[in-house]
């Protein structure tokens, strides 16, 4: 079994882990990671090219592919620069990977210098079972797949194409069979809330490994309307806690960092009210899974720029998908030194700098809030994340409802 509570008691599992706990090549946990030398997660957008017409894309992605993207020589020396900055997971993602010809030279390239792959593609006409033998034999250890739909109606029309529904299902037995390590993502919004629970059904169904949810930032397709309001966040982090405990996979939340004080806060009741830091946990990629550590004080999460980097199709180098702030370019300028000098960089993995509720939040530097939802909705990314409903200790309520006091928390 998979937990969102017990994934930290063995070790963690994520989509660069099949099993055991994250071990940096020179040795040591999770914790050992010092995110001001080296991210736990390098994404790398290699095309914006795509098939599909997803009415949330982060890419906007366009039908063909960019005369302005990395070549593969400029692709194979960006994954020798990422081996250099401390040989994170490397997540291969588009628009659509499969729509460049050179992906399996790049995913070779990256396998063989060490790095644990994963590949992102898209449910089109390309994803066949050959293709998915021939990233397996590249070495590349995990694949992900999107279902933002329990039926080929919600998921099809999410995803702006018929079909996309059965090849998903039909791409995801193909994996497991092949041995891939599977993850399954589910993006939620306003077009799916509801169906959350039988998607839920769909992906036990399907024997993945991990079940990430993505919660709406509204940046490039996606829109603030879709995004759900603080209380239905919340609504969703309890409902996924408890669903979690008895999953058969991992549970795994992406821009949704304050999932992380609902798990900590369903652990540890004993301690809610008593001011003690929360204790110590385990993380999971991009996202979160743990189990109390007794005795543990230690607080840290991945959050965009912090621990995550993110590499655009031309060589822009950003925090994250979500958060499209450019800090610098490959093509100029070193990986490493983008990371961990660029001021935006640096302001990110500095709590302190945090404004409004996030910034007097006592679990600041385990969740942080999205960086990325904060940028897109008020423009400042250091401003509160406006999707929480938290309230903490001694700030003062915001006017107008929407907003979970820390003096009552949910069981």
């Amino acid at each position: 079994m998979a937990r969102a509570d017990d994934a930290a008691s063995r070790g963690g599992a994520h989509i660069g882990d099949s099993p055991g706990p994250y071990r940096p090549a020179r040795g040591g946990t999770f914790f050992d990671v010092d995110f001001d030398r080296s991210p736990f997660t390098v994404a790398w957008e290699i095309t914006r090219a795509c098939a599909l017409a997803c009415i949330h894309c982060r890419a906007s992605a366009i039908p063909r592919r960019s005369a302005s993207e990395l070549t593969t020589e400029e692709g194979i020396d960006l994954i020798d620069q990422i081996v250099a900055l401390g040989t994170p997971i490397l997540v291969v993602t588009g628009g659509d990977p499969l729509m460049r010809d050179d992906v399996y030279d790049l995913l070779e390239h990256a396998s063989g210098r060490g790095l644990r792959v994963a590949l992102s593609p898209s449910a089109t006409g390309r994803l066949t079972r050959p293709a998915l033998e021939r990233i397996k034999a590249t070495g590349a250890q995990m694949l992900h797949l999107s279902l933002d739909g329990s039926s080929a109606d919600v998921h099809d029309r999410f995803r702006g194409v018929h079909g996309s529904f059965d090849r998903t299902l039909a791409r995801a037995r193909d994996a497991v069979e092949l041995g891939f390590v599977l993850q399954v993502g589910t993006t939620v919004s306003r077009h799916n809330v509801h169906d959350l629970e039988a998607i839920a059904e769909r992906v036990a169904a399907a024997r993945v490994n991990v079940w990430t949810l993505f919660f709406l930032v509204p940046t490039g397709r996606a829109q603030a309307e879709d995004m759900l309001d603080p209380l239905e966040h919340e609504r969703v982090f309890h409902w996924l806690r408890e669903y979690g405990r008895g999953a058969p996979f991992h549970v795994r939340t992406i821009a949704a960092q304050h999932y992380r004080r609902v798990v900590i806060e369903a652990e540890r009741p004993d301690r809610a009210h008593q001011g003690d830091a929360p204790p110590r946990w385990e993380y999971t990629g991009t996202g979160f899974s743990a189990s109390v550590r007794a005795g543990g004080s230690a607080m840290r999460g991945v959050n965009d720029g912090n621990g995550f980097c993110f590499v655009g199709h031309t060589g822009e180098v950003c925090p994250s998908g979500f958060l499209p702030i450019v800090a610098g370019n490959v093509r100029g300028q070193p990986l490493a030194e983008i990371y961990r000098d660029s001021s935006l960089f640096r302001a990110l993995r500095d709590p302190t700098r945090l404004k409004g509720k996030c910034g007097a939040c006592e679990y600041r530097a385990v969740c942080g809030g999205s960086r990325a939802r904060a940028h897109a909705v008020t423009g400042d990314f250091l401003a509160s994340d406006p999707s929480c409903a938290y309230v903490p200790t001694g700030h003062p309520k915001p006017a107008g409802v929407g907003e979970l006091h820390s003096d009552t928390r949910r069981a």
